[in-house]
């Protein structure tokens, strides 16, 4: 049985390995989120609200792209446990833009696993697949596919996650080059509240880094309220640190957590 679980490990860890060498999708304002390594437990649903205002941002219409400044961007996301270490996520993006309107922008399914506890691993870990589509006025790339490793670590009251997202762009752009897109997270809990910092970052395409000027940087300050594990509540205003980021975003999550056992 040892040699059965060894043997697991190796190849989770290979496949793991293979998939940051070979995919990569850039992470949007539609969901600004550090994703934890814990799937949804067996039977249960999460349902959330993602919000982000963008109270600085593009005025101009870039690559046909419609304008992030004043947009209020909205996503429903439903997550369901399948096993202890398997889940199934389902997005709604919607925005709305003064002058262009309230409009439904695209629809994603994620499919994401996690090494189950009696691993022994020393850090959390999961991977998720994130696929879908999304309207051209909104993104250069109609379906693109996002490859998410997850790393955390509880140290007593301080937690750090590290993300190394990836992805590429199947339909839309002529380039489907891969871009790496790493977030991280670190927060200290107390009294029911943790506050931190989040990082989202964009780097560009692998076979043609832009200067950091032109890359993506934002920072979030954040807090986690945690007073009922049923509820998921995540809110905090973020700065971009380059030219080339949105230069002031407030965002809020909020989920409900639902056990449908009896």
């Amino acid at each position: 049985m040892h040699a059965y679980f060894c043997a697991m490990q190796k190849l989770l860890t290979t496949a793991i390995l293979m998939l940051l060498l070979n995919i990569v999708l850039a992470q949007d304002n539609y969901e600004i989120q550090v994703y934890a390594s814990p799937t949804q437990t067996k039977g249960s649903t999460i349902f959330e609200l993602h919000s982000n205002f963008t109270f600085k941002g593009e005025k101009k219409i870039v690559d046909g792209v419609t304008p992030s400044f004043h947009a209020l961007h909205e996503t429903v996301e439903i997550t369901h446990g399948i096993t202890e270490n398997f889940e199934i996520g389902f997005y709604l993006f919607t925005n709305y833009t003064n002058g262009y309107g309230y409009k439904f922008v695209g629809s994603h399914i994620r499919p994401r696993v996690s090494v189950p506890a009696n691993w022994h691993w020393p850090v959390g870990v999961s991977l998720s697949t994130e696929v879908g589509f999304q309207k051209r006025a909104y993104s250069s790339d109609t379906w693109s596919i996002e490859i998410r490793p997850i790393i955390d670590k509880q140290f007593n009251n301080f937690y750090v996650a590290f993300n190394p997202t990836f992805g590429i762009g199947l339909k839309g752009s002529n380039d489907h080059t891969p871009a790496f897109e790493p977030n991280i997270k670190t927060a200290y809990s107390f009294n029911k509240v943790a506050v931190g910092l989040e990082y989202y970052g964009s780097l560009g395409q692998l076979d043609q880094v832009p200067k950091i000027s032109q890359q993506n940087h934002a920072l979030f300050a954040v807090a986690d309220l945690t007073f009922d594990p049923r509820w998921e509540i995540n809110v905090g205003p973020g700065w971009g640190l380059t030219k080339a980021t949105d230069g002031f975003v407030f965002k809020l999550l909020v989920g409900r957590r639902i056990s449908w056992k009896k």
